[in-house]
């Protein structure tokens, strides 16, 4: 249970810091001169709408965790850590072949203002984080109320670290090498993803 919380503690953090979670909207802001009121109103909608369907799909396979745990036997003993490793190597796999993921295209030019917005935030709806879907699945498996819990932080750490990097990047105060976190977000998703696996089959 602490390995499931800790693990998608830090996806959602990582998640947060990842530049194309929150540049687009930096990036129009600036073009369309919205202050940094406005900027940040915009990047928690954004944002809503990213955790949103990331959640609603979490929800889904919860749901398919929980029926999995009672119908297979030692589902949460050996097969829930096995995917949890599985997926690790899998992103691990698709970092080494530079496929590093990140929100879809960018939303298309509009000059309607909340049009705008619903270009943005619609784009960020259909990007969900599906790296951290498996602690949604295991997570079914244990109870609803821990998945409620992922869910919940999820959301406010995501949404939380979009926020403060938009608002520090919108003030300037800003420096870090973006590109070398992006590159190397695949490892560290995946090497979370696999310690959680191993450390949940452990302490099971």
């Amino acid at each position: 249970m602490i390995t499931l919380i800790t693990g998608s503690l830090v996806l959602s953090v990582l998640h947060g810091l990842i530049p194309n979670h929150w540049l687009p909207v930096l990036a129009i802001g600036k073009k369309e001169k919205w202050d940094l009121s406005e900027t940040t109103r915009i990047t928690v909608i954004a944002g809503l709408a990213h955790a949103t369907s990331t959640v609603l799909i979490g929800v889904l396979l919860a749901f398919i965790g929980a029926n999995l745990a009672v119908v297979v036997k030692n589902f949460t003993a050996y097969i829930a850590p096995g995917l949890l490793v599985a997926l690790g190597i899998f992103f691990i796999w698709q970092h080494s072949r530079h496929h590093h993921f990140h929100m879809q295209g960018h939303p298309e030019q509009v000059s309607n203002k909340s049009r705008l917005i619903f270009s943005l935030a619609s784009a960020m709806f259909f990007s969900p984080c599906f790296e951290i879907e498996a602690y949604f699945l295991v997570a079914g498996a244990e109870g609803l109320w821990l998945v409620a819990l992922l869910a919940a932080l999820y959301t406010i750490v995501t949404v939380s670290g979009m926020v403060i990097w938009v608002r520090l990047a919108h003030s300037g105060l800003l420096k870090m090498n973006w590109h070398s976190l992006e590159h190397n977000a695949g490892i560290i998703t995946g090497i979370t993803l696999m310690l959680s696996g191993v450390l949940t089959f452990l302490l099971h």
